[in-house]
C-alpha cells in the first residue's frame, strides 16, 4: 500500500504511475495529454515531484521516475522518506 503524502494530489500519482507504466522519459505536455491534465498544470506538479525526488529532471523539458518514485508506486516507503517540495 502505498503511503499518503499530505502535499500530493490525485494528478501527482497519475503521473508516476503514467511514467512506470510507458517506461520513458517524457515532457509535460506529453504527460498532460496522456493523462487529461492541462500542460501547465502538469509541468508545475513535475517540478514539484522532482523537488521531491520522485522523479529527475533529464533537460529542460524532459521526466523520468526515479528509484524513490518507484519504491512508493510499489508502497515500499515511509512517508517521512519522501522530501516535501519548498
Amino acid at each position: 500500500m502505498r503511503p499518503r503524502i499530505e502535499w500530493m494530489t490525485q494528478a501527482d500519482e497519475r503521473i508516476l504511475e503514467f511514467l512506470q507504466e510507458k517506461d520513458i522519459v517524457a515532457s509535460p505536455s506529453v504527460i498532460a495529454a496522456n493523462i487529461d491534465y492541462t500542460n501547465e498544470y502538469i509541468s508545475r506538479r513535475c517540478r514539484q515531484l522532482a523537488e521531491a525526488g520522485l522523479l529527475q529532471r533529464i533537460d529542460s523539458s524532459n521526466y523520468r521516475l526515479t528509484s524513490v518514485g518507484e519504491r512508493f508506486l510499489s508502497g515500499d516507503i515511509d512517508s517521512d522518506e519522501i522530501k516535501e517540495p519548498s
